[in-house]
């Protein structure tokens, strides 16, 4: 990790101690140990996919950041972990462990952060809260959240649905405003879209102090997504995902309204998007067509779970040669139209 750009020293990059102000979506089942000790190590906060809440796979994944990072203190101190809030709700025991490895941050997404304010602070790990609407940020508020989130739905995996959910581009300043007003201590990151220099240097001129970074740092060769998965994100344009249930119902994912699920568009997609209802009432055709997709590597069936980012996924390189790209891309760009 070199010295932070004067261009990009915010004020995420000062309390977190980093040297780029890009954070690492703590994707479940895609960010694993490694590609979150390998952020960290790039100077970014690593934040480990604790995802469903599944305790054998977050303390394994966890226990490996933790090795990669055992003689690097300062990396170390750029390492966390997010959960779905709604699972913890049904069994906190992956949260209550990672609490006891001393995390820099706990992210909580899609659901009531406010039960689990008091044990991450009293663990001493700051809360960042995902938001995918205005209205929802009282209650981050309130949790006692050290950095905001706004998620737009452009990003991949869940985020609120088309009734509900915001785009980027609108969402983040207009947080940014409220902040401003109600809680200027708390700190703002953009989530949705932002895959390359150009995004994180439009985050930053949104309002926002970073971004969180999940489709972009999927397709890197740390990232625990499929080989198959991560070429196909490759071949892809932005016009190649859509946001809808079909990959939860397939899944068996009970995911409460109003989130759905981003991913690439595929066969299997198409094929079952025009009638949700029918999927819903009768699925066990298809969730078996879907696991076989899974089970051979086909994405034409299975799911890869990328945001409309995609289209500026062009290869699949480590995450630190990803960080340090996107970086210089920032710079160069705030340098050529703002300085």
């Amino acid at each position: 990790m070199g010295m932070t750009h004067t261009a990009l020293n915010t004020r995420f990059t000062q309390r977190f101690q980093l040297s780029t102000p890009i954070a690492l979506a703590p994707m479940a089942l895609a960010t694993g140990g490694a590609l979150a000790a390998a952020c960290a190590q790039a100077g970014a906060l690593g934040l480990v996919g604790g995802g469903y809440g599944d305790l054998a796979w977050t303390q394994r994944e966890y226990t490996l950041a933790n090795e990669l990072l055992e003689n690097d203190t300062a990396s170390h101190a750029r390492l966390g972990c997010g959960f779905i809030t709604w699972k913890l709700d049904e069994n906190a025991e992956a949260l209550d462990w990672v609490l006891t490895q001393k995390p820099c941050a706990i992210m909580l997404s899609f659901g009531d952060p406010r039960p689990y304010a008091v044990r991450i602070a009293e663990a001493g790990a700051q809360l960042i809260c995902q938001v995918q609407r205005l209205d929802q940020v009282p209650q981050a508020i309130e949790a006692g959240a050290a950095v905001i989130v706004a998620q737009g739905g452009e990003a991949g995996g869940h985020g609120a649905n088309a009734l509900e959910g915001r785009s980027t581009f609108t969402l983040v300043p207009e947080i940014a405003d409220y902040l401003a007003t109600h809680s200027p201590n708390t700190l703002l990151l953009a989530a949705g879209g932002v895959a390359d220099g150009r995004g994180l240097a439009a985050a930053l001129m949104l309002g926002a102090d970073g971004a969180l970074v999940g489709s972009r740092l999927w397709a890197t060769t740390e990232s625990l997504a499929a080989t198959g998965a991560k070429t196909q994100a490759t071949h892809t344009s932005g016009d190649g995902t859509a946001r809808s249930e079909v990959f939860d119902i397939l899944r068996r994912k009970n995911w409460p309204a109003p989130y759905d699920f981003r991913a690439i568009r595929n066969d299997l997609h198409r094929t079952l998007e025009n009638d949700i209802a029918g999927l819903k009432a009768n699925p066990d055709a298809a969730r078996a067509d879907y696991d076989a997709g899974v089970k051979a590597g086909d994405f034409t069936r299975a799911h890869a779970t990328v945001g409309e980012g995609v289209g500026l996924i062009t290869d699949v390189p480590t995450a630190q040669e990803l960080i340090a790209r996107i970086s210089k891309q920032a710079v160069h760009t705030l340098s050529r139209h703002v300085f």
